[in-house]
């Protein structure tokens, strides 16, 4: 371990997704061991364990749906198992969603992306606080969306249940820091990776939206996982030790 993190490991739940891996190679390269959370990926999820185990940190591999609360905490307490302690949660989980107006929602459109953003991470927050509280501390980081600082049109579906995570985020910040727990958000931009990538494929992003959206950048270029990653090592980390309750748009200037 290089000291950047205390004993342990951090669990990522949606570590099988294309930010997900980032991050937790991120965090291997930094010196933590990861348990890589996964719903359905179980081949992807052992590629990136076999990745981090390359960089020298020790890994392990775990299937949980999110809406289960039974299953978060017995996916939760495997992890714990194997690494003894969880210093961080990073909450990168997330459905692929249709790009449509708010007009346009279906009501199970709306709720499946409530059940697995949000209400999957209130099932990660409970599980883990006990935790957290038992070992001294540690930290959650909160993946949201830069689409909190300026509406894309058509990504609501995405948006606003990282909404109300945002806000969860702040009241565990508030709440538990007493107990030496950490709580902040990375509002993550356009990523060459994951749902931007199936959304290509789709069509849904077209040269033209992808054009008009760079043109609003300070900074002309996608951002990679690894970005993010960085931005979770920081957050997740003794430099980031005194800071929580907060976010940081990492999405190359989207919406200044």
């Amino acid at each position: 371990m290089s000291g950047e993190f205390p004993s342990g490991a951090a669990i990522v739940f949606g570590g099988s997704g294309g930010i997900g891996r980032g991050v937790a190679l991120e965090l291997a390269r930094a010196g933590s061991d990861l348990a890589v959370v996964y719903r359905s990926k179980a081949d992807v999820a052992e590629a990136v364990a076999d990745s981090i185990r390359a960089l020298g940190a020790k890994a392990s591999v775990h299937r949980v749906d999110v809406r289960n609360r039974a299953e978060v905490e017995a996916g939760f307490a495997e992890a714990v198992a194997v690494h003894g302690r969880i210093h961080t949660v990073v909450w990168g989980a997330g459905p692929v969603v249709p790009q449509v107006r708010i007009a346009d929602w279906g009501e199970d459109m709306f709720r499946q992306s409530m059940e697995i953003e949000a209400f999957g991470f209130n099932n990660a927050v409970h599980t883990a606080l006990p935790h957290l509280r038992a070992h001294g501390g540690g930290s959650f980081v909160h993946l949201g969306s830069a689409g909190h600082d300026w509406w894309p049109q058509l990504d609501g579906l995405s948006v606003a249940p990282k909404a109300c995570n945002e806000a969860l985020v702040k009241g565990i910040a508030k709440e538990e820091g007493v107990h030496e727990i950490r709580a902040n958000s990375i509002l993550v931009g356009v990523i060459d990776a994951g749902q931007f990538r199936v959304g290509q494929e789709a069509g849904t992003f077209t040269p033209e939206w992808e054009a008009a959206v760079k043109a609003m950048l300070p900074l002309k270029r996608w951002g990679t996982p690894e970005d993010i990653g960085q931005a979770t090592v920081f957050l997740a980390g003794r430099r980031g030790n005194y800071v929580t309750g907060q976010t940081i748009s990492v999405a190359g200037g989207f919406g200044v």
